[in-house]
């Protein structure tokens, strides 16, 4: 058997365990997911439960995510494994943004990058303007404590979007980076005018040699 017959069976192997290695982790992170009757929020012997759809059942297809509901609902979108509706009304205005702002640079953890896109996916413009913050660079004072009291940002991350344990989605920009990227962008500084030149004693009297 050649190599690239070796390799090939190798491939099929490896694949096949993948696979074997997902439908068996099924079972375990349906799980993580608490059934209706056991979230401490559904009145078990309601006989209504059994008409709702189990969170296990709803999530499982969805991309995965290691904190809050496991999911990664930027990626469900993107991928087209979800579509929500872009407005409740014909008449509403969809805003996408794509630009990207970083703020509480130069502290003592990374700058924050906040994403326009993967919030406008979801929310309108006036979700968070101008009540939560002022649409003008500079104008907003940022607090974690007001954030991790429920306030700015944390008014949805810890509730409806992942929590606030995972710091380093947000603080994601190296302030080393901006910094030698705010060298890079400041214009070099005007170099001094050279001195006049003196012409020499022997030409001053028209005695230079030719």
């Amino acid at each position: 058997m050649s190599w690239r017959h070796r390799a090939r069976g190798r491939g099929w192997w490896l694949s096949a365990l993948a696979g074997l290695a997902a439908v068996a982790a099924w079972p375990l992170a349906a799980q993580q997911w608490a059934r209706l009757e056991a979230d401490g929020l559904h009145d078990p012997a309601n006989p209504g439960l059994a008409q709702l759809q189990q969170p296990a059942e709803a999530l499982m297809p969805l991309p995965r995510d290691t904190a809050g509901n496991l999911v990664n609902w930027v990626q469900a979108i993107d991928s087209g494994a979800i579509a929500p509706r872009t407005q409740l009304f014909p008449e509403t205005q969809v805003r996408l943004r794509e630009t990207d702002i970083i703020i509480a640079r130069y502290g003592s953890m990374p700058a924050v990058k906040f994403p326009h896109r993967q919030h406008t996916l979801w929310l309108d413009c006036a979700n968070c303007h101008d009540h939560l913050f002022r649409p003008q660079v500079g104008a907003n004072r940022f607090s974690m404590t007001a954030i991790l009291n429920g306030e700015q940002c944390g008014l949805c991350h810890g509730a409806v979007a992942f929590p606030l344990t995972e710091c380093n989605r947000c603080h994601s920009v190296s302030n080393a980076a901006l910094r030698a990227q705010a060298r890079a962008a400041a214009p070099s500084a005007p170099s001094a005018p050279s001195a006049p030149s003196v012409p020499s004693a022997a030409s001053a009297t028209g005695m230079g040699g030719r």
